[in-house]
């Protein structure tokens, strides 16, 4: 005997597309819709129409897709790509662009831990898991196959019928919010993200096998210190520190004590090339100014640890975050974490003193010019407690969650605030190691940020958001050198005149060029407009380099040391 049939409620397949389509764009799109409400604010008729193409657009893609053995699996994935960018978008103000998805792709398991929150699980069970089970246990109708082709593309063609008379009823309001802004779909769930991912598998597969063209190989090192010292530069590559909440700039708690006894020389206006690792790390490093940097063009041009080697200085690079972006494919390289040293690591992530315990074995083994650089942790959220020790919580009491919203608004400025203030000690120690060892080495210290940090300003945390519209919280970046009292002398640094210069606006194009002229290296690739020391440096007896043009004419090129006659930098 037959058991007794479960029931199943049958629905069209259209139906189903429908009423799937209804719920992604209002149970996923809080954020799309409160922003595009804000930008038709002066025309409530124009939002309506503008609701009713977006509707229609979207049941057009998604009718696209009403096959047999293709609809339910479509939906499903549908729905869950919704739930999971809606999460981040809701609660962070994040965008799910193709450069945040590229900063997705790069990141450790421990950084990705951090953001698979219970409120998380819970969302997705909510939004996602229930409805796909709903999805799952209907019964879907189709028609045959030639009956079901003739609906579908009648359902298609009416919605795009429906959109092209809406858009152009009123074209000019919509014309003129889109030129306004033309972010006014980059949060449209799951349409946008599935577009940027698609963006990014496509441009990924594209550069697989692009080979780094050579970038300064005529690069070599000018105007020796007389002192036979070996020069030693140490670049601390700061992660998600932002400049609004150093006390070197005149942040009003005191989170950078330590620096403030160091003789520091501090940039207070400095801008990031991106909002995101994945972009600023390449880009500083790259020879190419934010505005004409790509993904792309990082990976097939040679950067600077490379015109380091062509000039024979030796270049390390010890990683505490989450990689070097491919900038060390080509020079000594460790990632930290592996060690899993239990004295600063715990679940795939290290405290960046795990950097101060590797600095003295790396000095002690230096017998030329040398560049080491130190990536950080640093700041990276959003579990900012784990990046300081109990000894430098000092802004109390401070978020101890991964998830924001079990943490007040203070709270989580007072966890942001403790890592700046384990990030000045970290700085600070590195510039104590290259004075003990000032009988030696001739030293420096770099540091500067990748990119900055939301901390609920309007709504947004973390970081990532488009640079076009990225608030400044994102973009301003702590930047500043330290130069021992011997290569002052021995280079002819004006202190005074840098501190000058200090005020002025500067960014991440300035890193490149700057980092050759700290180190005299002279290469056809040097822009000393772009060298904030290059102004400031006393007149002084140079080597002078040439290389050959196109047309064999000898062509002359600066050498870092030699002053500028006019000044001037820029900075985009």
């Amino acid at each position: 005997m037959r058991g007794a049939q479960v029931f199943r409620p049958e629905i069209g397949s259209v139906m189903l597309c429908v009423l799937a389509t209804a719920y992604v764009l209002i149970a996923t799109n809080k954020t799309f819709w409160w922003k595009a409400l804000g930008y038709f604010a002066a025309d409530h008729f124009a939002f309506a129409l503008f609701v009713l193409g977006i509707a229609a657009a979207s049941m057009a893609v998604v009718t696209a897709f009403s096959a047999k053995y293709a609809t339910k699996p479509f939906l499903i994935f549908l729905i869950v790509s919704a739930s999971a960018a809606s999460w981040f978008t809701d609660e962070f103000g994040v965008t799910v662009d193709k450069e945040m998805i590229r900063n997705a792709a790069v990141s450790t398991g421990a950084e990705a831990g951090h953001l698979i929150t219970a409120r998380f699980g819970l969302h997705l069970f909510l939004t996602a898991v229930l409805p796909s089970l709903l999805i799952l246990w209907v019964r879907v109708r189709h028609r045959p196959l030639l009956q079901k082709l003739a609906h579908n593309t009648a359902v298609i063609l009416a919605c795009v019928a429906v959109f092209a008379v809406v858009g152009l009823g009123d074209y000019r309001t919509f014309a003129g919010v889109g030129r306004a802004h033309n972010d006014i779909l980059d949060t449209l769930n799951p349409f946008a993200p599935i577009t940027n991912a698609i963006k990014f598998a496509v441009s990924s597969g594209q550069d697989a096998n692009v080979v780094a063209h050579p970038l300064g190989s005529d690069a070599h090192v000018v105007n020796s210190n007389g002192t036979g010292k070996p020069r030693v530069v140490i670049v601390v590559a700061g992660e998600t520190a932002r400049a609004d909440d150093f006390s070197l700039g005149g942040y009003q708690r005191e989170t950078n004590p330590e620096l403030a006894k160091r003789d520091v020389v501090y940039f207070p206006n400095t801008s990031s090339c991106g909002t995101a690792t994945a972009v600023s790390l390449p880009c500083m490093f790259s020879v190419y100014p934010r505005t004409e940097y790509t993904h792309r063009k990082g990976l097939e041009t040679q950067n600077l640890l490379d015109v380091f080697v062509h000039a024979k200085v030796n270049v390390t690079w010890l990683d505490n975050d989450t990689g070097s972006y491919h900038i060390t494919d080509r020079v000594p390289y460790e990632f930290l974490p592996d060690s899993a040293d239990p004295r600063f690591c715990k679940d795939g992530e290290c405290q960046d003193a795990i950097l101060l315990d590797r600095v003295d074995g790396w000095l002690d083994q230096v017998k030329s010019d040398s560049v080491l650089v130190l990536h950080q942790l640093g700041s990276h959220g959003p579990a900012y407690y784990a990046r300081y020790p109990e000894a430098f919580r000092r802004f109390k009491p401070d978020c101890r969650a991964d998830d924001f919203g079990s943490c007040s608004p203070e709270e989580i400025r007072n966890a942001y605030d403790n890592t700046v203030l384990y990030t000045d000690h970290v700085v600070s120690t590195v510039i104590e190691r290259l004075k003990q060892r000032s009988d030696r080495f001739v030293t420096s210290m770099v540091y500067v940020s990748d990119h900055g940090e939301s901390l609920g300003e309007n709504g947004i945390y973390l970081h990532g958001a488009p640079y076009i519209i990225a608030p400044p919280q994102q973009t301003h970046v702590p930047f500043m050198v330290w130069l021992s009292p011997e290569l002052q002398t021995t280079a002819g640094f004006d202190m005074a005149c840098l501190a000058r210069t200090a005020r002025g606006q500067h960014s991440h194009d300035n890193f490149f060029h700057s980092l050759l002229g700290l180190m005299d290296v002279a290469t056809k690739v040097y822009r000393p407009e772009l060298d904030v020391f290059s102004g400031c440096r006393k007149e002084r007896t140079h080597v002078a380099s040439a290389d050959t043009n196109a047309d064999g004419r000898a062509r002359t090129f600066r050498s870092p040391s030699a002053p500028l006659s006019s000044g001037g930098r820029r900075s985009s």
